[in-house]
């Protein structure tokens, strides 16, 4: 292959990697990761799930009961979280699946704000509409 059409390759190659979504972090420090399956068993337990989406997304539908506070807003402070769920409470973050960080983000800030059993749950909204379990 001749040399001068190496480098718009290179530069495509580039292109394409750098618009590919980044996958969320499989695991935040100070947090647990939950699957669907357990998030679901939590659920039913009565642990307090927030959905970090954006409102339209929230309003579209939601894990049953889960309060809304969207990580990309000016909202998402260390005062409202406090007032859906005590630091001492066990708390599960979820958003739009493993290529949405919003969950992984809340997660790391709930732990630097002082909050000791938070769980990110990744795979979040997709994986559990998939999975066919109640939404509201």
């Amino acid at each position: 292959m001749k040399s001068y059409l190496l480098l718009p390759l290179a530069l495509l190659f580039l292109a394409t990697s750098a618009l590919a979504a980044d996958p969320a972090p499989v695991k935040v420090a100070g947090a647990s990761t939950v699957g669907t399956v357990t998030a679901k068993m939590l659920l039913d337990k009565g642990f307090i799930f927030i959905d970090v989406r954006r409102a339209e997304d929230f309003n579209n539908g939601h894990i049953p009961g889960a309060s809304h506070l969207a990580v990309n807003s000016e909202n998402f402070t260390e005062e409202n979280l406090s007032a859906i769920v005590k630091k001492d409470q066990a708390v599960i973050f979820y958003c739009n699946g493993v290529n949405c960080k919003g969950s992984s983000i809340a997660s790391e800030k709930a732990v630097a704000w002082g909050w000791s059993k938070v769980l990110y749950y990744r795979e979040g909204w997709p994986q559990w509409k998939e999975a066919g379990l109640v939404v509201e």
